[in-house]
């Protein structure tokens, strides 16, 4: 179990860099996917270690909440999680002026208590 427990935490470190890079070159739908892509599978890696199962869904409020992580990783999941449906779906209202300095560095904390947490 602590092999795929470490898999999903080398893919969500490997999906935050790729979202980075995506932001970084303007490629903003891809980059707010990859962040909570990032952000999911840190928090499945948590999930798994605790339950020994693996969750599947892309809601990261339930996983956080099925976790009982802490107030402020829900609420971060809450800000990451519109900013996700906006980037991936063409019917959702674009949001305008996304922070996503702020965004990358919630997905930065939700990692950071994954490793934490496991």
């Amino acid at each position: 179990m602590d092999n795929e427990i470490k898999k999903w935490m080398e893919q969500a470190e490997e999906d935050l860099n790729t979202a980075k890079y995506n932001l970084d070159g303007e490629k903003i739908g891809a980059g707010v996917f990859f962040l909570q892509q990032s952000s999911e599978k840190a928090l499945k890696a948590v999930y798994i270690k605790k339950f020994e199962d693996l969750l599947k869904t892309h809601d990261l409020v339930l996983l956080a909440k099925k976790l009982k992580a802490p107030d402020e990783i829900i609420e971060f999941c809450k800000e990451l999680t519109p900013a996700y449906q906006y980037a991936r779906y063409p019917d959702v209202p674009k949001i305008e002026n996304i922070n996503f300095p702020k965004l990358i560095k919630y997905s930065e904390e939700i990692l950071k208590w994954a490793k934490k947490t496991i």
